[in-house]
């Protein structure tokens, strides 16, 4: 697609926009589709572990056991909706926040001037930008004054770009192939980008889908896989369906061998088979990962996907980008140098409010004229302002980011901007450029002379031509201009002159004459929760990378203050990866102007050598690798409406601290989904042995199907569920994730849940033929200590065992011991389960075995502690 170019000055005609609109399409992203309810409710449903279960609920309902049936099924549905609710609830909360778009645009039609919807914008269009408006599609521009704009939402570089009118021909193209900040020309404008300075007019030459915008967006059309815990789930699911099926037929071949009827051992051999599957677990994982959502949703984190709150627990590699994430996404004017010293300002965004200090003091304007000078000069030839805070709200730019910053450091020093304007009234000026790359203004001074200002890049004013200083002046300030560039410093030199002359005179005697001021170094400072976060990683075992589209030396410093790399061989760039010439890239750290494609192989790249990759981003070239990544991290507010759709996670405070917390929910939630596991396979393991020992002990059919189902019930019911909601554990950050190949029942917790299962059945065995020989009632005493030993178990799985730390399992424990003794005694329930009422002194006798299941689960924890994982590959 072209962009024909119509009459400059009337722009289209609104017949001609019409026809536009019809043939291009609205200038617009494409979104989504809406996931309908029913999809969402088969995707819940393919989960190995429900199949299983709805297999048992088939065979349940095949034999006429509607209680059974009605339990197996009640589990699926409140699994399903709460799943599905959850995935709802997150896509109207990201919809919320959605805000990047530009609602309206100001166009040419006809000759006049007119505001339309920006999704009517068509190729072609003479649109109107103006400082705040938001580009609406990709444009050439025609027509700027002192045109400054912010595209560090599309290619990560901080520092707005200067734009001019292009010379020449129109582009024979819609936009450049990709969108880098090699890519994107001086004169072209791109959709979503933001004008902080000047106007301009602009002719569109690309919209929706073909704009820099729309071709990022095409990029993520990989649908996000399986998580870790769906995978080994998946894996764990299908061997346990495998293993409970030779199970029950060895139990039902035994039944038919000893001569018991074929109705009751088919029965029996279903009982057994629901006993076995862990029908809990998805109502476990729902909960853990609903109280995880809720949990994130009051740090003002909103989880789009439940199963990415466990996935962040799993991860080993965090990529973030620079921009709005590891840094403020202000600028800042840091390091200050004169020939008489250097000096430091602090203070945070764009307040007033902060100091400066020199050799470790606080300095005033009355203290250090020379830094009152390098500021006052900066604070005159200066075109922006800051806008105080509303709301609560922040201190903001008005104009030039790099210029609010010199203001914001005039001020830490005491300096008023008004009355300074008011005393050096400005009376001429040569604007900034990006082929001068420096700016010149004159003022009136107190006496009547004149005063001119420059205030450029080092390499255009540190120059003989310019200023009168002696050479090692001019030296010195052009190594330390260096040593600031290496620090990933942005550096202005800032020179003035004062002049008897009572008139200007020509522009072109204005920039010769000066004396050096001194220097002004200029940065995105990093957030000061950022090299705590990043910390916070390297103690969790997560290794953090910085991707970004900002210059190399940039980068290298803000990853250097945020403690992700030290050595220069750990950053690489996008030209030298395109090149092939980067090496392994999961040796490197940080990743230098790069191209949302690039982005892509660098996450790649990493999930290819075995690694669980969380990306963070808040920018439009972001949106591709946070759809790669195994979890994507979006920024709320400062994020664009592509990187939030991308995202499994989005920050509402865009605080990249809450992924670490988010990284302990992730822990809890693997870890409960352990726990329970280990709890429930070892009562499904005592309740296999018991069925298939209990006849060698003389005990023909140990239990009755309804009385198997009975404890299966209330063990993995309420109890069940409880453990879902354990609290964290101590200590979850300070060892690295679990491998993602692992086995969710590897690290030792087969032999663990073995030799519960083995005890647990060994004393129920015993009560059983201890019963037996004295006379008891032996399956009813049996009944009671396998379900009670059970329950003493999930007692000493606690996370924190001792406290009450969660009172639900308390409960829940209490409850179901209650109603298992209840199925002893009650008349209703020993007609149901067929048991008869014990003698007060075996109850007794049940309760103490129960305790020791708790005793021993609480013995076995500390003998045979887990095995803290080992780091991943190459971290």
């Amino acid at each position: 697609m072209t962009a024909p170019r119509t009459g400059a000055a009337a722009g289209l005609s609104r017949e001609e926009a019409a026809r536009r609109l019809a043939e291009y399409g609205a200038n617009a992203v494409a979104r989504e589709r809406r996931v309908p309810v029913w999809r969402r409710v088969l995707q819940q449903l393919r989960d190995p572990l429900i199949l299983v279960l709805l297999v048992a609920a088939a065979l349940t309902l095949a034999t006429r056991d509607l209680p059974d049936a009605t339990v197996i099924l009640l589990v699926i549905i409140v699994n399903t909706a709460v799943g599905v609710a959850q995935e709802i609830r997150a896509e109207r909360a990201v919809a919320a926040l959605s805000a990047l778009s530009a609602p309206a645009a100001r166009v040419v039609r006809d000759g006049a001037e007119c505001s339309v919807p920006a999704a009517q914008v068509v190729p072609g269009d003479l649109v109107l930008l103006a400082e705040g408006d938001i580009v609406p599609a990709d444009g050439e521009v025609v027509e700027a004054a002192r045109l400054l704009v912010d595209e560090s939402a599309l290619t990560g570089e901080s520092v707005p770009i200067e734009k001019a009118a292009a010379q020449g021909p129109p582009p024979p193209t819609v936009s450049p192939p990709t969108v880098s900040p090699h890519t994107v020309a001086a004169h072209t404008v791109s959709a979503g980008t933001v004008v902080v300075r000047g106007r301009g007019r602009v002719r569109i030459t690309g919209t929706g889908p073909h704009s820099a915008l729309g071709r990022i967006a095409a990029l993520m059309g990989t649908a996000p896989g399986p998580t870790p815990l769906q995978r080994r789930l998946a894996r764990f699911g299908r061997g346990l369906a495998a293993a409970t099926v030779a199970l029950c037929a060895l139990v039902l071949a035994l039944g038919l061998v000893r001569g018991q009827p074929v109705e009751l051992m088919v029965v029996a051999a279903i009982s057994l088979a629901v006993a076995a599957v862990p029908e809990s677990l998805p109502a476990v994982i729902t909960l853990a990962l609903a109280l995880g959502a809720r949990r994130m949703a009051d740090r003002r984190a909103i989880v789009r996907r439940l199963p990415a709150v466990e996935t962040l627990g799993s991860v080993t590699v965090l990529a973030t980008d620079k921009t709005g994430t590891l840094t403020e996404g202000r600028m800042a004017a840091e390091k200050l140098w004169t020939p008489q010293g250097e000096a430091t300002a602090t203070g945070v965004g764009y307040a007033p409010e902060g100091r400066v200090t020199r050799d470790g003091r606080t300095v005033t304007a009355d203290g250090a004229p020379d830094l009152a000078a390098l500021l006052c000069a900066s604070t005159v030839c200066n075109d922006a302002a800051l806008d105080p805070p509303r709301d609560d709200g922040p201190w903001r730019a008005m104009g030039d980011p790099t210029e609010a910053a010199l203001l914001a450091a005039g001020a830490r020093l005491g300096l008023d901007r008004t009355a300074l304007r008011r005393a050096l009234p400005r009376l001429g000026e040569i604007p900034f450029d990006s082929a001068r790359k420096r700016m010149t203004t004159v003022h009136r001074a107190p006496g009547g002379s004149l005063r001119v200002v420059c205030k450029g890049a080092p390499e255009t004013v540190l120059r003989p031509t310019v200023l009168t200083d002696p050479p090692d002046t001019l030296s010195r300030a052009a190594a330390h201009a260096e040593e600031l560039a290496r620090g990933g410093y942005r550096v202005l030199a800032v020179a003035s002159a004062d002049h008897d002359d009572a008139r200007p005179g020509s522009p072109d005697t204005w920039e010769t004459g000066l004396s050096l001021l001194g220097l002004v170094g200029i940065l995105d400072p990093p957030r000061t929760t950022s090299r705590t976060t990043i910390a916070a990683c390297g103690h969790a075992g997560i290794t953090p990378v910085l991707i970004t589209g900002d210059h190399p030396l940039t980068a290298r410093a803000i990853a250097a203050r945020a403690g992700i790399v030290a050595r220069a061989d750990q950053v690489t760039t996008g030209e030298r990866i395109r090149r092939g010439t980067a090496g392994d890239l999961t040796a490197l750290r940080v990743y230098a102007r790069t191209t949302p494609e690039q982005k892509l192989d660098i996450v790649q790249a990493w999930r290819a050598a075995g690694h669980v990759v969380a990306m963070t981003g808040d920018g439009v070239n972001d949106g591709p690798a946070l759809r790669r990544a195994d979890i994507g991290v979006a920024m709320g507010r400062r994020g664009t409406e592509v990187a939030r759709q991308a995202a499994d996670l989005v920050l509402a405070d865009d605080n990249l601290a809450t992924v670490v917390a988010a990284v302990e929910e992730g822990r809890r939630v693997y870890a409960n989904v352990r726990r329970f596991l280990l709890y429930a396979l070892a009562g499904g393991t005592a309740e296999i042995l018991v069925m298939l020992l209990g006849p060698f002990l003389g005990m023909p059919l140990p239990l009755l199907p309804a009385q198997i189902l009975w404890i299966n019930l209330l063990t993995h019911g309420l109890p069940g569920v409880a453990l879902g909601a354990e609290p964290v554990a101590p200590g979850v950050l300070r060892h690295p994730p679990r491998p993602p190949e692992e086995s969710v029942l590897g690290a030792g917790l087969w032999p663990r849940l073995l030799a519960m299962g083995v005890f647990v059945a060994g004393v129920t065995l015993g009560a059983g033929v201890w019963a037996l020989e004295t006379g008891r009632p032996w399956q009813s005493l049996l009944f009671l200590v396998l379900g009670a030993t059970q329950l003493g178990v999930a007692l000493g799985s606690r996370a924190r065992p001792g406290s009450l730390a969660n009172p639900f399992l308390l409960a829940a424990v209490g409850t179901a011991l209650a109603l298992q003794v209840a199925g002893v005694y009650l008349p209703p329930l020993r007609a149901l389960l067929g048991t008869q009422p014990l003698a007060l002194a075996d109850l007794a006798i049940a309760c103490v075995l129960s305790g020791l299941g708790h005793a021993v689960m609480l013995a076995q924890r500390r003998l045979f502690p887990e095995r803290p994982p080992p780091a991943a590959p190459g971290a």
